[in-house]
């Protein structure tokens, strides 16, 4: 078989609560730049090379449609499909969504899933096990990836490696969930024992096979949102009733788990999840003194710490395995050994429907970004970047007028019926009730401040009534 039959099927569901406060669920750890310049999906992306791969399917949340979509342009990536999940329901749905629409397009089709948050050190290992991979998928293996544990660790399953299938392969003897800290100690001692990666290759037939087996109610409520789906700009749109119907499981729990076919391929590539922040700093480079320094950071007599400032400054004094992440409206300071334990307070910002769950003051739209400067009880002042040639929607607001200053470049605003430019310190007034557009008919990004005055300030009051973007 030749390896140019691979494509890569790149997961970005995930919202990496764990990674709070820089990643949240608008805008996730996928999506930054943790371990490189690039993003995490960006590198996954990339990871998928034209010589072994052929063009990838994505799959995320509607809510990160457009980011994902320029993501893959800045680094060249055109992708297959970019599929859009109307709903989470965990991975066993949206692999069987990629199958299902591979199995249309090529019949013979080897799947590789990748998740979109890995890092992966050892490119040639990589290419390496994936071709291994794919000689046990072409004999019918629905093969997974076992990484060799460098050390106990409680935050992964495990697998238990049998008896040899294919020239680098083995059947699973079984998968073991996540275990406490004695029982990773006796695994991490056997060789049979391996980390489970969350990453698989097979034949999209032999998958879908296997679903209609094992959970038929999985595959029916897939393929009948994939029949309805809709085509939407660049995106196939998952009809969302169809897919709501599918249980929510993981691949492991609805297929691995249960069947004859499973296989893993032992390897050692450098794999991290960066499932914490502990894990981050594992992977980064660090100082003399065991430390990662990121950002605006001035530390002293600090050891084995993560240090990181995103538009502030961090300044740690006498701190041993100790992690400090600020951002503009949230800091996190946790022990190196608790960080597991980051996902409870992303739990109790969204039982407090507190927005540093969800957003950053930076929010990025299909247009560009606005970013918060200042609010208080009657006011809101926010930047707003728009890219060249770009615009917002034509809408209105029931409570809050609008004023707006261009500090640089040139804006095209619709007002009611006129249209109208504003250049550089040139600004207008939008009252309330009033339909209004922004756009930025120049070759450089629109930069200006609004200033929002009324009784209620929050993004939902929007009547969108033309949109470029299909957000209507």
């Amino acid at each position: 078989m030749s390896i140019q039959t691979f494509y890569p099927v790149i997961l970005s569901g995930g919202s990496g609560s764990r990674l709070w406060p820089l990643s949240r669920s608008l805008y996730p750890k996928q999506l930054l730049p943790l371990s490189s310049e690039r993003t995490m999906i960006q590198e996954t992306a990339l990871r998928a090379v034209p010589s072994h791969f052929g063009r990838p399917i994505i799959i995320c949340n509607e809510a990160h449609r457009f980011i994902v979509a320029e993501q893959m342009q800045e680094v060249g990536v055109t992708p297959l499909r970019l599929v859009l999940e109307p709903i989470g329901r965990n991975t066993a749905p949206a692999i069987a969504a990629a199958a299902l629409i591979l199995a249309k397009t090529d019949p013979d089709a080897v799947m590789a899933v990748l998740p979109s948050d890995h890092v992966i050190a050892d490119q040639a290992g990589f290419l390496e096990a994936v071709g291994r991979a794919g000689i046990a998928a072409a004999a019918g293996h629905l093969v997974t990836f076992g990484m060799k544990p460098a050390a106990p660790e409680t935050g992964y399953g495990y697998i238990q490696r049998g008896a040899p299938l294919t020239e680098g392969s083995f059947k699973v003897e079984r998968f073991i969930e996540k275990p406490d800290l004695e029982r990773a100690r006796a695994m991490t001692a056997q060789p049979e024992f391996l980390w489970n990666s969350g990453m698989f290759v097979f034949k999209a037939a032999v998958f879908i096979d296997e679903v209609k087996r094992l959970c038929p109610d999985i595959l029916a409520a897939v393929r009948k949102s994939i029949e309805k789906a809709v085509e939407d700009i660049d995106f196939l749109r998952l009809e969302a009733a169809s897919f709501a119907q599918s249980p929510s499981a993981s691949i492991d729990y609805a297929v691995m788990e249960h069947t004859a076919r499973a296989a893993v391929v032992p390897a050692d590539f450098g794999w991290s999840d960066v499932g914490s922040w502990s894990a981050l700093w594992e992977i980064t480079g660090k100082s003399t003194a065991g430390n990662v320094e990121v950002g605006d950071v001035i530390s002293v007599d600090c050891q084995d710490s993560y240090l990181r400032g995103d538009g502030v400054l961090v300044a740690g004094v006498g701190l041993k395995d100790i992690i400090v992440v600020a951002t503009e409206d949230a800091v996190l300071v946790a022990q190196r050994s608790h960080v597991q334990e980051v996902k409870k307070i992303v739990d109790s910002l969204k039982e407090k429907k507190r927005t540093e769950g969800d957003l950053h003051r930076k929010v990025y739209r299909p247009w560009g970004f606005y970013q918060s400067i200042d609010a208080g009880s009657r006011f809101q002042v926010k930047q707003i970047v728009v890219k060249p040639g770009a615009k917002l929607s034509l809408q209105m607001h029931h409570h809050r007028a609008e004023h707006w200053v261009v500090v640089e470049g040139t804006a095209l605003v619709t007002r009611d019926e006129e249209t109208f430019l504003l250049r550089e310190n040139e600004s207008t007034f939008i009252p309330i009730g009033t339909k209004h557009r922004l756009e930025n008919p120049g070759k450089v990004p629109l930069k200006m401040i609004e200033v929002r005055s009324g009784t209620y300030l929050s993004e939902d009051d929007i009547i969108r009534l033309e949109d470029t973007y299909g957000r209507v």
